[in-house]
């Protein structure tokens, strides 16, 4: 399964920028039962692996804009550092839940892409925005690929394919930076890693060459209504063990002064 899970995800990375955290970590949680900390630690690491591979097609094609990859640089990479240490401070069924909503509010807001918008060049701006999403990159794994794109459409008049490209090269590096500290924080789960990347080369390797012949929008808004319905499910079951954990403290407690 974990194989075919990182074949299917690496194609959607490789042609619409968008996947490797919103789209992986719900899916170990949920098909795999990992636990979550190590879902984001391992998700992050995936990413970065597979964005290693289609990465350099954009750069080879001359789809990244450097000068926007800078601004985005300044400020996301102390903000993945901060997220990943807010990560270590909150319970496991919570932490499901947030990262659940989170991938809801994401998908959500990057379907508003599809809208008839007003592009001018703020690139600068960049800058403001990267650091929350580098925190949510840390925090969830989810962030890079989503609410970056979706910056780099409002702010910069690129064309976009260099959009993905831009937002590849950005979310590979703080999907680096952030999977590194969570595998020196025991974060990761490594045989299912390898089995993800086995599928993963394939998949970056094929959806890098259909990127230019695939319709990228069109697979991107059917990726953030799917997004929307896993992040709804594993926000829910987050919530719902939550609950549960906390009647089972009071019954323990109640227990306890009886």
């Amino acid at each position: 399964m974990e194989i075919a899970l990182g074949f299917i995800i690496a194609i959607f990375i490789a042609i619409t920028g968008v996947g490797a955290g919103s789209m992986t970590t719900p899916l170990l949680i949920l098909l795999i039962g990992m636990p979550t900390k190590q879902a984001v630690g391992t998700a992050l690491i995936f990413g970065a692996a597979v964005k290693i591979l289609t990465t350099p097609m954009y750069i080879a094609r001359r789809q990244v804009d450097w000068r926007a990859f800078k601004f985005l640089m300044a400020t996301g990479l102390p903000g993945v550092l901060i997220g990943t240490l807010l990560l270590q401070g909150l319970k496991s069924d919570l932490l499901t839940a947030f990262v659940g909503f989170t991938i809801v509010s994401i998908a959500t807001i990057n379907l508003f892409r599809f809208s008839n918008i007003t592009r001018n060049d703020r690139t600068p701006w960049l800058a403001a925005v990267a650091l929350p999403i580098g925190i949510e990159v840390g925090f969830s794994s989810a962030g890079a690929g989503a609410l970056g794109a979706l910056c780099l459409m409002n702010m910069t008049t690129m064309v976009p394919a260099a959009v993905v490209g831009t937002d590849l090269s950005f979310g590979l590096v703080l999907s680096t930076v952030g999977g590194g500290i969570h595998a020196a924080l025991g974060d990761l789960n490594v045989p299912v890693l390898v089995k993800l990347l086995i599928g993963g080369v394939g998949g970056a390797l094929a959806g890098g060459l259909l990127a230019s012949r695939l319709p990228s929008k069109k697979l991107r808004f059917v990726l953030c209504v799917a997004l929307v319905i896993l992040g709804c499910n594993l926000g829910w079951k987050g919530w719902t063990d939550y609950r549960k954990s906390l009647a089972q403290e009071s019954q323990t407690q109640e227990t306890v002064k009886k």
